[in-house]
């Protein structure tokens, strides 16, 4: 269940993020060369933070296994 959770927050985050740096994209013009700069850290948080979830799930994917010694 966890895991589903991690696998839902990073996907919401990773296109909340991609379309925060598309606006970020679409806004650069010549007149106006920053473009909307809240775009852009929104963009940049939300990436970060699908990245985390991402490890997070795999983290957890790691060692699920029992340990198996050789005398058994």
């Amino acid at each position: 269940m966890k895991n589903a959770i991690y696998i839902l927050l990073g996907l919401i985050t990773a296109v909340i993020g991609a379309w925060q740096m598309y606006g970020y994209i679409s806004s650069v013009t010549r007149a106006n060369p920053s473009g909307n700069m809240t775009s852009l850290i929104i963009a940049i948080v939300c990436i970060i933070a699908a990245l985390a979830f991402a490890g997070l799930f795999l983290a957890s994917r790691v060692n699920k296994e029992e340990e198996f010694h050789i005398t058994q």
